[in-house]
């Protein structure tokens, strides 16, 4: 009978694992220095590190500083090829 109810636990605690590692990766202090002004400018209505601010920065993606925009490639948050293709595209 214990076999029975660790399953069930094991597949619960496999699921917030998963959960866990689809998180969004904190912003690290680079970023905070160099998109605090644009955070301002654009996104100051949204709590630091919500899901709400990450869609917003990226709503104003090509209108963030230069210095912002490469601390957030610097700290994995975008990457340089979405950045390249966003210019490219001119969204």
């Amino acid at each position: 009978m214990r076999i029975h109810l660790a399953l069930p636990l094991l597949a619960l605690g496999c699921a917030f694992a998963n959960a866990a590692a689809a998180e969004p990766i904190p912003y690290s202090k680079t970023v905070q220095q160099f998109c605090a002004a644009d955070y301002k400018k654009y996104c100051g209505d949204y709590g630091l590190e919500s899901t709400a601010l990450r869609s917003c920065m990226d709503r104003n993606g090509e209108s963030l500083s230069p210095s912002c925009v490469k601390a957030l490639v610097s700290d994995g948050q975008v990457t340089q090829a979405e950045v390249n293709r966003r210019k490219k595209s001119g969204h």
